[in-house]
């Protein structure tokens, strides 16, 4: 199969679909890897490392998109790459479609095959190509979260895990996923006062195990959440349903209840964000205020540290891509039920029912399309 690597275009977008040890897993299994010259430059991979591997670089998107049978990449394709996608391309990346419509509608009319990465899923219904950036967001969420709570950033002047005779900072997160499990252990490892809510009781007593002790698991429903954002200082927000849009945990009228200061990351802002007021934003221009309450919304949180980022996500992503490359997409997701379930738009009909739901528009099982 012949594999295009392009170059990301999204604001302060550093990473790269692949590493120079996945091209060369490729390579060495029979396939054809280009590299768009440059693409690996923001994660610390020179063009002479991909050409070693056993990459051909071409110097322009493209002449990638142009080439290639299959996309790996990293983000959704954006506005300037909809009219390179030839039909029947194989499209292998993170879409969240069902946070943005025209996306969507783009790949309908595209009749690529769009395989997303946040929608494979494992028998035990966990999201392995999700977790790896859901580990390094849940991470950085509090690390972003403690640097605006700084005083010249606009936030409360209040250090994450305080000091001796001073309180340490209260920090809610809103899920007990990977990225809340991850967020709390940051912001415990910090000293911080955490809570963490979940819908899941078995979930909470899990983390109630394994969470430091200065880690307090809460039964998540509306009255909870309304009483505990009253005193928080950082809050996280961490839901996902997978594929489909994720529910508004706090409405407007809420913020006027917290203090003014207060910082909260929607790190489900891909999945159209778990707050009402949020709004996705860039690296470049990453927060806003609504009502006093700092928002920190960027999209792609795990660009910003996009050596680890890709490093991590190639080690997940590389035996699909190897499936796929191998066997074609028809074959590898009819012999595997993770990569079938990833199938979200095929050939102009949307095959994923929460992508369906979220915009009103007709539903194809996907047998339909293996046929």
């Amino acid at each position: 199969m012949i594999i295009g690597v392009p170059k990301e275009i999204k604001n302060n977008e550093n990473r790269v679909g692949l590493t120079p040890a996945g091209v060369s897993a490729l390579v060495k299994a029979g396939h054809k890897v280009f590299v768009q010259s440059t693409a690996g430059n923001g994660s610390g991979f020179s063009d002479v490392e991909y050409k070693k591997a056993g990459a051909s670089l071409l110097k322009t998107i493209q002449e990638v998109y142009k080439k290639a049978e299959m996309i790996i990449k990293v983000k959704e394709p954006i506005k300037q790459e909809y009219n390179l996608i030839k039909e029947g391309q194989l499209l292998f990346t993170y879409f969240h479609f069902a946070s943005y419509e025209p996306l969507t509608k783009a790949m309908i009319k595209s009749r690529a095959v769009c395989l997303a990465y946040e929608t494979v899923e494992k028998k035990d219904r966990s999201l392995p190509l999700l977790v790896p950036m859901s580990e390094v967001a849940g991470r950085m969420s509090v690390q972003e979260g403690a640097k605006y709570l700084e005083k010249p950033m606009g936030g409360r002047g209040i250090l994450l895990g305080g000091v001796p005779g001073v309180r340490p900072a209260k920090v809610l997160v809103l899920g007990g996923g990977i990225v809340g499990t991850q967020a709390a252990k940051m912001a415990g490892g910090m000293g911080a006062d955490v809570t963490i809510m979940d819908v899941s009781l078995p979930r909470l007593r899990q983390l109630d195990d394994i969470l430091e002790k200065n880690v307090k698991t809460v039964y998540s429903n509306e009255y909870n959440v309304r009483e505990a954002i009253k005193t928080s200082d950082l809050i996280v927000g961490a839901v996902l349903i997978p594929g489909a849009k994720a529910p508004s945990l706090i409405t407007r009228d809420m913020l006027k209840t917290m203090r003014p200061g207060t910082v909260m990351v929607d790190v489900a802002i891909d999945q159209g964000g778990c707050f009402e007021t949020s709004k996705a934003t860039t690296h470049e221009d990453p927060i806003f205020v609504v009502d006093e309450v700092i928002h920190y919304c960027v999209a792609n949180m795990p660009g910003a540290v996009p050596y680890t980022s890709t490093l991590a996500l190639t080690n997940a992503t590389l035996p699909y891509a190897l499936q796929l490359a191998n066997k074609g997409w028809k074959k590898a997701c009819s012999e595997n039920e993770e990569l079938l379930l990833g199938l979200n738009v095929v050939d102009g009909k949307v095959v994923y029912k929460g992508v369906a739901d979220a915009f009103k528009l007709k539903y194809t099982n996907v047998q339909e399309v293996l046929k």
